[in-house]
């Protein structure tokens, strides 16, 4: 019984020792195989592996210009958005820019005269005309807004004219300029008098000044108060050119206006308290007279 055990024993040992060489004899075999090819496959290899690279080069650029494309289509989309935000926001800036300009300039104007007893109404200039170089100027304030004929128009500067003709949301203000305004002036230094008139689109004339004057150039004009229009002490403009015949009693005196007209946005209608009394009173009287044409129509329908 114990030599068959043994037998037994034996036989699993050796079937177990040849198990394990076959195995060894096969990966050894596997192992070769995998380095060691033919000829005809090596002539394979080297006929087609230039191909599938080109193949895989030509893939991998497709692929590199299709995703760089993508790309730049995305940036582009990116770059469009932000420069509409960067145009935006500029855009704010530059408006803010004049918003700010123009806050100034109001509250100059407001501020100007403040010891004067003139009620102040707020302008701005929306046209002029263009055959007599900014000697007739249009604003957006009428007779609804209080202006009356014959007011007169100043900035935060100097002056620029009076009201000349008006309608109920419009009027138009004869500058310094024209011909056809007369302002009495007085000469700051010398307190000399004279009547300014305008004779170009940038100058204008100095007019009955003696000659003994001793005016020089850079003389400040200012209004004299006198002709009932223009209140005493605003700033005409300055002199610019001076001639002296050698004979008659006048001098010939040019002076700059103070305004730009060029420039001009914004200007200040002057109401004293009696224009604003009159204008009430003609306000009344109009409201008069339509109430009697309504009375008058609705008798004659009676009959």
């Amino acid at each position: 019984m114990r030599l068959v055990e043994d037998r037994d024993r034996r036989k699993r040992v050796v079937i177990n020792i040849v198990v394990l060489l076959a195995a060894f004899i096969c990966v050894a075999k596997r192992s070769s195989t995998l380095h060691q090819t033919s000829t005809f496959e090596n002539l394979l290899i080297d006929s087609f592996a230039p191909l599938q690279n080109s193949v895989n080069t030509i893939r991998s650029n497709i692929s590199n210009f299709f995703t760089h494309y993508v790309a730049n289509i995305s940036a582009s989309k990116e770059n469009g958005e932000i420069r509409k935000k960067i145009d935006d926001l500029e855009s704010r800036i530059f408006n803010l820019n004049e918003l700010e300009k123009e806050n100034l300039r109001l509250k100059n104007l407001l501020e100007f005269g403040k010891g004067v007893g003139y009620k102040k109404v707020l302008a701005q200039v929306v046209a002029w005309d263009a055959s007599s170089d900014f000697r007739v100027l249009r604003i957006n304030k009428g007779l609804k807004d209080g202006v009356l004929l014959q007011a007169p128009v100043v900035t935060s500067v100097g002056l620029v004219g009076y009201i000349y003709r008006l309608t109920d949301h419009f009027a138009d203000i004869l500058t310094v300029l024209d011909n056809n305004n007369r302002v009495d002036g007085l000469i700051q230094r010398v307190r000399a008098h004279g009547i300014v008139e305008g004779y170009s689109n940038e100058k204008s004339l100095m007019k009955y000044v003696s000659r003994t004057e001793p005016i020089i150039l850079g003389d400040v004009v200012i209004t004299s108060g006198l002709g009932n229009i223009y209140p005493k002490g605003i700033r005409v403009g300055n002199v610019t050119k001076i001639e002296r015949e050698s004979y008659g009693i006048t001098q010939y005196v040019e002076i700059t206006p103070a305004v730009d007209f060029g420039l001009l946005e914004e200007v200040v209608i002057l109401l004293a308290e009696g224009d604003e009394q009159k204008r009430r009173e003609r306000e009344a009287l109009d409201q008069m007279e339509e109430s009697d044409d309504a009375s008058a129509k609705l008798k004659r329908a009676k009959r």
